[in-house]
């Protein structure tokens, strides 16, 4: 939902604060603000926005001799996204300084208590109660780390945070609860960030902090506390492989263009090592028991990939599964039966109601599968075994190949379980894994042509302000996640439809100014796919068809994909509605990486 992030080192503070808080911007950017510590006190710099009206405030001030800072970019939850309600806030005293992540859920309950003690409120937001709960508490306990603990007993709710004090001026403190938080560590300098891309520039050795853990960093030094017994615990240092150029926009114009030319290289990342000698090796599945039947959860476009997985998964592995709604999921009375197994599905691995069924379901005594794309995240250290997708840092708000690289590892998820379970047709395997290697330089051949094609027909219907995505099998995930991105970064109106339901009610909004975006491939149910087309040209409905070579049904925008074998053809039609809804937002002049309203990972309820 938000970014922080925090420095104290040899360097100047801001300038290292700042293009952290560039870099996870994507997480929120209703507005921004650092705090900084100097030798009369805390300073706080805030403005309403997007990071550069932070940049124009900044600029007049000399910040130079400040060594420690805090700083946030602001996704708001609670009150409006103007100044007054940007972080970093601070107590009554200004003796602390706060950013902070989450939700704080009893935050009304504790402001009235605080209120009739005699503090004084500036702002709407939860945050501003939590600095001037842990101000009390370290009154009352006379010590910070007591006081921090004894704060966080008192508030319901998930936060991540980041502490400066006036008296310790090169001193931060953080904790984290449900949402994300980790450390990077430096030479001479450390840092505390939502996201790895925040620190990248200058360290790529990682702590991942958990749930109930206090830190504690200077410029020379970091602990780690048990947050219920403020013991020090052991850490360990893990080296993250991604380069700073991986997130950034490599002379593309949008990040998440970017994203969608780079799924060719996601495809071949997420092979390496796990396709061998013509068979699948996927060594986190092998201490597994197959399940007798396989739950997946997820949200948004992760759950259309488990949607789409589905169809593999019954079809090669012959195990009934079922795709669920993490935050539906979480509040329904779930009966798991034994042989059950949970498959969740997050790119941040650190989404709020994915990782709320997870501790659901292992209450329930169901073991848990994790697929995300973040070493060391929530999901990935709650989960009893993890794939990781490979796909690299993905910043965009509207994701593109984090779904490219979860529907690798289903599809190779459905080949390890269907040879297990010797269900799978004859010659499968040998199929699917030649047409997978020669995938990503059939895609890398393609991505022109199907950009150039978007272009074109997002100018002939820019008119439209719905649109109906039609599939069916396993194009029928692929429809919503069409309807889906074209609702996120160019806001029209899209409902993504299994093309057989079109004549139970959804027909009767067909008009000439209702266009169809239909998937009209090459499979055994495109006859069945082209009747249903005639159903909405009998209405007078425009439309776009994703078809093959020699197979098109008679549209008036037929577009034309290369022949891919089998399942493979998802792989070409997705990056083909990712590219429609991108260039209409371009054509339409929409903010495509940071639309309004979301954020990446989000990681409240």
């Amino acid at each position: 939902m938000c970014g922080i992030i925090g420095y104290t080192g040899h360097r100047p503070a801001i300038p290292a604060i700042v293009e952290g808080l560039r870099r996870l911007e994507y997480r929120g950017y209703d507005s921004a603000g650092v705090a900084y510590a100097e030798q009369d006190g805390l300073h706080v710099v805030r403005a309403e926005g997007k990071l550069g009206a932070l940049d124009c405030k900044i600029a007049g001030l000399d910040t130079a001799c400040s060594l420690c800072g805090i700083g946030h970019t602001r996704w708001a939850t609670h009150g409006l996204p103007v100044e007054r309600n940007a972080h970093p806030h601070m107590d009554g005293d200004n003796r602390f300084a706060l950013v902070h992540n989450g939700i704080i859920e009893n935050y009304a309950e504790l402001k009235a208590e605080l209120q009739a003690e005699g503090h004084v409120f500036l702002s709407e937001t939860d945050t501003e109660v939590l600095v001037h709960v842990i101000a009390k508490g370290v009154t009352l306990t006379g010590d910070i780390r007591q006081g921090i603990a004894w704060a966080l007993k008192q508030v319901d709710g998930a936060y991540a945070f980041a502490l400066l004090s006036r008296e310790h001026p090169g001193t931060i403190w953080a904790s984290r609860k449900a949402s994300p938080l980790l450390m990077g560590i430096g030479v001479g300098e450390n840092f505390l960030a939502s996201d790895i891309p925040a620190f990248l520039p200058y360290t790529r050795e990682v702590v991942f902090l958990d749930n109930g853990e206090l830190v504690e960093i200077d410029a020379g030094s970091w602990q780690v506390f048990d947050l219920e017994t403020l013991t020090p615990k052991t850490k360990d240092v893990k080296h993250i492989s991604w380069d700073v150029q991986a997130a950034q926009k490599d002379g593309f114009k949008h990040f998440m263009l970017k994203e969608i030319f780079e799924q060719p290289r996601v495809i071949r990342d997420c092979l390496a090592g796990r396709v061998q000698k013509g068979r699948v090796v996927l060594p986190e599945l092998d201490e597994l028991e197959v399940p007798r039947r396989l739950t997946i959860v997820a949200c948004g476009t992760s759950y259309h990939a488990g949607l789409w997985a589905k169809y593999l998964l019954e079809s090669w592995a012959r195990i009934p599964v079922q795709v669920e709604i993490a935050s539906e999921f979480r509040y329904r009375d779930s009966v798991f039966l034994p042989g059950d197994l949970v498959l969740t599905i997050s790119q941040s691995g650190e989404t709020a109601d994915t990782l709320a069924a997870i501790r659901i379901a292992r209450e329930a005594g169901a073991p848990i599968l994790g697929l995300c794309n973040v070493v060391g995240s929530s999901i990935a250290r709650e989960s009893d075994k993890v794939v990781y997708t490979q796909a690299g840092p993905e910043i965009s708000v509207a994701s593109t190949k984090a779904m490219c690289s979860q529907m690798v590892v289903l599809l190779l998820m459905a080949l390890h379980w269907g040879t297990r379970q010797k269900t799978l047709p004859a010659g499968t395997v040998e199929k699917t894994l030649a047409a997978l290697t020669r995938l990503p330089g059939q895609l890398e051949e393609e991505l022109p042509a199907i950009r150039q094609k978007a272009k074109t027909l997002c100018q002939e219907y820019s008119d439209a302000r719905s649109f109906f995505y039609l599939g069916r099998g396993q194009y029928f995930p692929l429809a919503l996640e069409g309807a889906l991105k074209l609702k996120e970064i160019s806001y029209i109106h899209a409902e993504g439809y299994a093309a057989g339901e079109m004549k139970h009610g959804p027909i009767a909004l067909i008009d000439s100014h209702f266009p169809t975006f239909a998937m009209a491939l090459n499979n055994d149910l495109l006859q069945k796919v082209a009747s249903n087309l005639q159903e909405v040209q009998a209405r007078g409905g425009r439309i776009i068809a994703l078809v093959n070579p020699g197979a098109a049904p008679n549209v008036e925008s037929p577009w034309v994909l290369s022949e891919v074998w089998g399942p493979l053809k998802s792989f070409l039609v997705l990056p083909a509605v990712q590219l429609f809804a991108y260039e209409m937002a371009v054509y339409l002049g929409k903010d495509v990486d940071q639309p309004r309203n979301l954020a990446k990972s989000v990681t409240v309820e």
